[in-house]
């Protein structure tokens, strides 16, 4: 049986580039109508962008994927102030005292804070855009397999609510379907009377006035509809044990099934009697549990 798959997940794992240079690489999956590929990544790793979305494709679907890539630098750096800058500071302090007839020395601690005293050791420009391709590269295969399992996991547990939400379905059609005799009849009695109140002293003939109820107490019958639910369910819980990409099919198949509940109530909403407010309820709570699995349904791949 082929596995449903959440578009829910998250995955990271963590490498190294090179001595003292270690990354961690993290993908967070949410749903979308698309596969929809947003990267984080240092400047120019535009290959391995390239490269990342190649593999990406070809193990999703569907999804908005957050591919985040972070380099960890682990050696010290060392500072060092450039002696000869911070000498034509102290030499332009005190000339400038000179010139305005000012007195007292330079303070130091203000000079090392000006600009372009300070330099790094320059590790930085050390590290090249192919070390980290080649390095992250190692690691994707199996980053993309822990999402697809997070992914398969979650996936399974919105099967199994999903079934649950059919099964409940069919049981509603079910007990619909013995509730439905009583109110047809009780539709045709008050159609019945209501029509011979309207053509009282009309010839009108008794075996036409009861043909006439008798047609439109059929049209308020909702057998079709029960028929139609219960096709749709079998139809669900089909592709849910087939799996593989359901979310757009299960989704047309909801919106079948909310369709068929709005015409069970607009049929039944007249209907007075015990069996007609209980289907009432039966029909509101199919809309109910209808959107309860769609909700579910939209993190489906």
């Amino acid at each position: 049986m082929s596995l449903a798959y959440s578009m829910t997940g998250f995955a990271r794992v963590q490498g190294s580039v090179a001595e003292g240079v270690g990354f961690t690489l993290s993908l967070k999956s949410v749903n979308h109508r698309f596969l929809d590929l947003h990267m984080r990544l240092p400047a120019g790793c535009d290959a391995l962008e390239m490269q990342l979305r190649k593999l990406l494709k070809e193990q999703l679907r569907r999804g908005h994927v957050e591919v985040t890539l972070q380099l960890d630098r682990q050696r010290q750096r060392t500072l060092q102030y450039d002696r000869a800058v911070v000498a034509a500071y102290v030499e332009a302090y005190r000339r400038a005292a000179e010139e305005n007839n000012l007195s007292g020395e330079p303070d130091l601690a203000s000079i090392l804070r000006m600009p372009g005293v300070f330099s790094s050791d320059g590790e930085d420009s050390e590290l090249k855009p192919e070390q980290i391709e080649a390095a992250v590269l190692q690691e994707v295969e199996p980053l993309i397999a822990s999402l697809r399992a997070m992914r398969a996991q979650e996936g399974a547990a919105l099967v199994a609510e999903l079934d649950a939400c059919m099964v409940r379905i069919g049981a509603v059609a079910d007990e619909v379907n013995t509730l439905r005799g009583d109110v047809r009849a009780s539709y045709y009695e008050r159609i019945r009377s209501r029509i011979a109140e309207l053509t009282e002293g009309a010839n009108i003939s008794e075996e036409r006035l009861l043909s006439e109820a008798a047609v439109m107490a059929e049209r308020s019958d909702v057998e079709e509809e029960i028929v139609r639910l219960k096709t749709h369910v079998d139809h669900f819980r089909g592709l849910l044990a087939a799996g593989g990409e359901l979310g757009k099919k299960l989704d047309f198949l909801l919106q079948e099934l909310n369709r068929e509940s709005n015409t069970l109530l607009s049929k039944t909403s007249g209907a007075n009697t015990a069996n007609g407010l209980r289907i009432t309820e039966l029909g509101l709570e199919l809309k109910t549990v209808i959107e309860k699995a769609r909700e579910q349904v939209q993190n489906l791949e």
